[in-house]
């Protein structure tokens, strides 16, 4: 690694305050050309607020950016892209319906009013050799797989010549093999100066592919230091000022195969809407006291079953059921009074009014539980007790539960949905994701509440990009491939690598095909 010796990008006392919470607290942080520079923390340590001010979401109340030792002013992601700064973000910003070279071409500033399209393929050919970001620019944006995506994304930074790139989360919806090419990808960034900037809960990965590595605590900065030198004790030290528990490994070696299933589903087919996938001839059951995770490229039907059993989507064909009752035509009230919690793959989207507080929010998933004098108020003191008892037994903290839940970080909005959906004991738990942008200590504390609502007789369909979670919780796995279920397995009869090659249909050795 060879870092130029003066920082690309610096900033100086950056401060940045939400109401009741102080997000980032007189940053100071150098980052170089020629390095991959990660950026550790826990949920709501200040991580993601400052990249969005370098990015010109949000202005800093405080504080300077340096770009080349000169002090600029970023009001907009224009602004930052005007200073060679480009982010790529969780969510992928293209349009689907348009080809790889039509997405790049809008994104750039220096076409001509009559667009060359042959031009453009030229260049996206130059740049996709040169940093092993291969795609076919005519192919529809829809039909990539997330991997590809991806590539797009970086494909329209170099194209629109940024020189400082930021990551959120690169990794989360990519399987190992992909995980590799991402790295390398990195690397060749890294050898041509470029500076790279990754956000990450992913330590291992952190510990694999960064030069150096700054952790965030409570909108400090605690440490920078050389990757070659930090350890994964090290690392949780300062993100936590103390160690921190491994995540609970498998207790069940088989799936228990008497009783009921809670869950099961014959023959389930939906409809595709758009560009969407439908579910084809699904079978499965979930039984009281067993996981069952489900792994797959983001995109590949898993969205669309946990919908269908929640009866957000309808069967076309097939049925369902719950509890041993005929659930084909339920409504979303009626799965949910059956004693299913959801955790959903956006919880701030999907789960929650960001413009109501923490504990509005957690009144609004039972009003019933709540509600007083026919409905004329609400018991309060009840609700606090219940979110109280609830993050109390996953061993989670967030602000004040007055705050308007949409200006708390992405890992504390997590947080407080586990913690409302576990509060009462589900009989049926449909998790997506449900450790996506925890810190370490989070995500341990939520796995093993899992564990212990599977212990106690819940079932447990779990949907999670983590392979290293699913292999370590389920008691069996279902792998997806659009919109089919392609093998099933027990854990212990196949490899991480084996069920990466099946998501992403490459190969398909070592477990049942479904």
């Amino acid at each position: 690694m060879k870092i130029n010796p003066a920082p690309l990008l610096s900033f100086r006392g950056i401060t940045k305050s939400f109401p009741a919470v102080l997000a980032n607290d007189h940053i100071d942080l150098d980052i170089y050309g020629g390095e991959i520079h990660a950026l550790l923390g826990e949920n709501g340590a200040g991580k993601s607020t400052l990249m969005k001010i370098l990015y010109g979401f949000y202005q800093a109340d405080g504080g300077s950016i340096l770009v080349n030792g000169q002090p600029v002013q970023i009001r907009s992601p224009h602004d930052a892209r005007g200073q060679r700064i480009g982010m790529v973000f969780q969510d992928f910003i293209l349009i689907p319906a348009l080809t790889v070279a039509e997405n790049i071409a809008l994104f750039l500033s220096d076409l001509p009013f009559i667009l060359d399209n042959d031009a453009i393929v030229s260049r996206i050919e130059n740049i996709s050799e040169r940093y092993s970001l291969q795609v076919k620019p005519e192919a529809p944006v829809w039909q990539l797989s997330v991997g590809e995506r991806q590539k797009v994304e970086l494909l329209k930074l170099l194209l629109a010549d940024a020189r400082i790139l930021i990551l959120d989360e690169p990794t989360r919806s990519l399987a190992p093999h992909e995980v590799i090419g991402l790295f390398q990808v990195l690397a060749n960034l890294r050898r041509d100066g470029y500076a790279v900037v990754v956000i990450t809960h992913k330590m291992k990965e952190v510990l694999e592919c960064a030069d150096r590595i700054t952790v965030m605590r409570r909108g400090k900065i605690a440490s920078t230091l050389l990757g070659a030198e930090a350890t994964e004790n090290t690392l949780v030290s300062l993100m936590f000022g103390k160690a921190v528990a491994e995540s609970p490994q498998r207790r069940g070696e088989s799936p228990p195969e008497e009783g009921i299933p809670f869950l099961e589903l014959k023959g389930v087919s939906t409809q595709p809407e758009g560009t969407g996938i439908g579910l084809k001839e699904i079978n499965l059951t979930v039984r009281p006291g067993e996981i069952v995770g489900v792994a797959g490229v983001s995109g590949n039907g898993q969205r669309e079953l946990g919908d269908v059993v929640l009866s957000i989507e309808k069967c076309a064909r097939g049925t369902k059921y719950l509890g041993g009752q005929d659930a084909t035509r339920w409504s979303v009230a009626q799965v949910r009074n059956s004693g299913t919690a959801f955790i959903p793959e956006d919880p701030l989207g999907m789960a929650a009014f960001p413009w109501l507080s923490v504990q509005e929010n957690m009144a609004m998933s039972d009003v019933s539980r709540y509600a007083r004098h026919g409905g004329l108020s609400m018991d309060w003191e009840a609700v606090r007790t219940d979110l109280q008892a609830s993050l109390k037994r996953l061993g989670f903290q967030i602000p004040p539960f007055y705050v308007p839940l949409g200006i708390l970080s992405g890992g504390n909005i997590q947080r407080m949905i586990l913690a409302r959906e576990m509060a009462h004991n589900p009989r049926l738990i449909i998790a997506f994701y449900p450790t996506r942008g925890l810190d370490v200590q989070s995500a341990v504390a939520a796995r093993e509440v899992l564990l212990a609502s599977r212990d106690a007789g819940a079932a447990i369909l779990l949907i999670s990009e983590d392979l290293e979670e699913l292999f370590s919780l389920s008691d069996r796995l279902a792998v997806m491939l659009r919109g089919e279920i392609v093998a099933t397995s027990a854990p212990r009869d196949i490899t991480v690598q084996e069920i990466g090659y099946l998501m992403t249909g490459s190969k398909g050795e070592g477990a049942e095909r479904g």
